[in-house]
């Protein structure tokens, strides 16, 4: 089965094209800047074990015109996977708020797009692009069924006594207002993979995603019962260039007693915090080039960034009644051995033992770093969320 996977932003379109059952994408790509001067399409195709990259630059002025080449691409006699768009026969779509309307992937009728544009305020940033992704395929891809996978799906098994805020009712009630989690379909299917690793399908994971954006989750039995992001995706980690958990009260003084109004504290606390608020920089790669030239920011940063993440172990542990391994993902997770090693030293009560030559490895596929004699497993898996959202897409079809 043809399945495309569109991962649309308010700029952007990241995307994987799968013959499924095959596991191993035919193409895949990105589109950047859309909208502004000289957006750039990379794209992908493998062919023999062979990658071909083809990087073009022009003038993209809306999702429309991004998508419209994507396809030219895919159907381009030199380097084309298929003859004609209508040969695609789902498209699987990246949503990032579902809300409580949606607890699991969903075919996209128009009932669901009027739902995903609801809940808009939810996601201001997000799901005005994954909607806008949606508009386009369905022009594009004509005879495809279009299916919508959730990004908060995966955490709506979260217990009251977990997703709900110690505020007036009401507020749940009347404005949904409560945690939803984020990055989902990422722990999802880490989760799954550290499970089956474990030949444990009952195990007790603590899934950690590391990027721009982190956060973390609860899963027992493949059930997720506690995550870090909260109704928006500010709460919890250190992030690139979000603060993570922050007293309110400062949100308070900032209007009060210095004159800020809330874009100015949302740009603050989303776009100016976190790791580059503390150094400059938000790529883990610079903060470590600055740290190992003795800058004392960039140690303070990489010391409060791993602190968190073991606050959250800890708490996580306690909820799950026990710990069979932990999972590091995604591009610092799965790249940085510095913050792997910080998040584990001194954790020997909790059975997590860090073994310092596996650490320092990289290799394909899933890696066990712990000591050998080590209580809790800690394993590195590289997330694949567009290989997780074709699945779903194929599992849907197959219930149907």
């Amino acid at each position: 089965m043809n399945v495309f996977v569109i991962n649309s932003g308010s700029s952007s379109i990241k995307y994987q094209f799968f013959k499924m059952p095959s596991e191993q994408p035919i193409c895949s790509g990105l589109v950047e800047r859309i909208g502004l001067e000289d957006s750039i399409i990379t794209h992908k195709v493998y062919t023999g074990g062979h990658e071909q990259v083809i990087s073009r630059t022009l003038d993209l002025p809306d999702h429309e015109a991004g998508m419209q080449e994507v396809g030219r691409l895919l159907t381009e006699p030199e380097i084309g996977v298929i003859q004609n768009p209508d040969e695609i026969e789902v498209v699987g779509h990246r949503v990032v708020h579902g809300g409580e309307s949606f607890s699991k992937t969903t075919v996209i009728t128009l009932e669901v797009k009027e739902e995903i544009k609801k809940l808009f305020p939810l996601a201001p940033l997000h799901n005005p692009g994954g909607y806008l992704g949606i508009e386009v395929a369905e022009k594009i891809f004509r005879k495809a069924t279009q299916i919508a996978v959730f990004d908060t799906a995966f955490h709506q098994t979260l217990p009251e006594k977990a997703f709900r805020y110690a505020i007036p009712n009401s507020y749940y009630t009347d404005y949904g207002i409560r945690v939803y989690g984020f990055h989902g379909t990422s722990h999802k299917f880490v989760a799954e993979q550290a499970s089956e690793y474990l030949a444990k399908p009952s195990a007790k994971i603590i899934t950690i995603h590391l990027g721009n954006g982190c956060s973390m989750a609860a899963v027992d039995g493949g059930t997720c019962v506690d995550t870090s992001m909260g109704m928006g995706p500010l709460d919890g980690l250190v992030m690139g260039t979000r603060s993570g958990n922050i007293d309110a009260s400062i949100v308070f003084h900032l209007v009060s007693h210095l004159g800020y109004d809330v874009e100015q504290v949302s740009n603050l606390l989303n776009k100016r915090s976190g790791m580059l608020g503390l150094t400059g920089y938000s790529d883990m790669r610079d903060i470590r080039k600055s740290m190992d030239k003795g800058d004392k920011n960039a140690r303070l940063a990489y010391d409060l960034y791993a602190y968190r993440i073991k606050k959250y172990i800890g708490s996580y542990a306690a909820a799950l009644g026990g710990l069979d391994a932990i999972v590091f993902t995604a591009g610092v997770g799965e790249n940085d051995p510095l913050t792997r090693k910080l998040v584990c030293q001194d954790m020997d009560f909790f059975g997590i033992s860090l073994d310092e030559d596996k650490n320092q490895k990289r290799e394909p596929g899933i890696r066990e770093i712990n000591t050998a004699n080590g209580r809790t497993k800690v394993l590195v898996i590289p997330t694949n969320e567009e290989l997780e959202i074709a699945n779903q897409c194929l599992g849907l079809l197959r219930e149907m």
